[in-house]
């Protein structure tokens, strides 16, 4: 036993030199399972972080031509005829954003008020029953949405698309110049194969998984400020507005950009509903537009040696502008109640 007036080494916890105090350090020796648990994911780590950026490094080489060729015009060049000297993916960046905010808009609502219900207001027979539905529709593959969009969903937005043009035409970009609402013989073609549609399909397979994480983090809010909200005499929804949404935000941003990133690179099923075009649309509720993803499912398999460079410096750019969203949503989520608890 330590004589008063003394310290034991491993207690001590204030500098001899300054006389502040200082955190005390605590070590104990690993055993051979905590070693291997620690070097197996810190290697797992490493080995993402190497895949990811041998992957950056392949597209900038193998896009290190075309980007040469091209200059500064890459960006702000809508054609794409590389062969002719002619190439850029102004149009295609342009239609990948667009296509990418129109999903969110419609999937962030949905996915916000599923996960609220699931995780506040249904049953458990029922809860257990929607979070199998969702998780399976969030296992479909993007093809089936891809033909349920071009075979059922474009014929029943169609006269939603008109309605819109009608009424909120005023507004640049969801007037239609093609469309006149004063001729009984305007044709509805020109409301197919829009962004606004491929937007609707996309949404359609990003809010199942934003759902999924938004559920999980709105089931974690603290017990007991959700009693103390209802005590003090909150109703039910000013609760989950107090308490359970500030506290999840983390999942709601994180689950939303999780979703965009899936968006901006969606291919199959945006390749079946649009019409691609090479000019900047900014009407999206009219016939045409394009991704970075489509064009190159579009072109990869007849393209030559030079157009395929100019896919690979397109499939970088995309690969850089979902790096930032990942990264941007880091950030964000870190900040949050939810991330610095997690």
């Amino acid at each position: 036993m330590a004589q008063p007036g003394t310290h034991h080494a491993s207690l001590d916890t204030r500098d001899v030199e300054t006389g502040e105090d200082r955190p005390r350090q605590l070590t104990r020796p690993r055993s051979v399972s905590d070693n291997v648990f620690r070097i197996g994911a810190h290697g797992g780590g490493v080995i993402v972080l190497a895949i990811m950026t041998l992957v950056g490094v392949f597209l900038a080489v193998r896009g290190a031509e075309a980007l040469a060729a091209a200059g500064p015009s890459f960006f702000t060049q809508q054609d794409w005829e590389p062969n002719s000297g002619r190439f850029g993916i102004a149009a295609v960046l342009f239609g990948t954003v667009t296509i990418a905010l129109i999903a969110i808009a419609v999937a962030l609502p949905l996915a916000i008020g599923t996960a609220t219900y699931i995780s506040e207001y249904a049953p458990d027979g029922v809860k257990r029953f929607l979070i199998g539905i969702v998780d399976l529709m969030a296992a479909i593959p993007s093809v089936v949405y891809g033909l349920w969009g071009m075979f059922w969903l474009e014929g029943q937005i169609i006269p939603v698309s008109q309605w819109i043009s009608t009424y909120l035409g005023w507004i640049p970009i969801f007037s239609v110049p093609q469309f006149d609402p004063s001729n009984p013989l305007a044709t509805p073609t020109v409301f197919t194969a829009s962004a606004f549609l491929a937007g609707l399909v996309v949404a359609m397979m990003v809010a199942p998984i934003a759902a999924s994480i938004m559920r999980e983090v709105f089931s974690q809010a603290p017990v007991g400020e959700r009693e103390g909200a209802l005590a003090l005499g909150s109703s039910k929804w000013g609760m989950i507005r107090s308490v359970v949404y500030p506290f999840g935000f983390g999942g709601i941003i994180g689950g939303t950009m999780l979703g965009l990133g899936r968006a901006l690179g969606e291919t199959i099923a945006v390749y079946l509903v649009i019409s691609p075009i090479f000019v900047i649309n900014w009407h999206v509720l009219a016939t045409g537009t394009n991704s970075i993803s489509s064009l190159v499912a579009l072109r990869y398999g007849e393209a030559s040696q030079f157009e395929l460079s100019g896919l690979m410096a397109a499939g970088l750019v995309l690969f850089l502008i979902t790096m930032a969203v990942n990264f941007l949503a880091g950030i964000i989520i870190q900040r949050s109640r939810s991330g610095a608890a997690s």
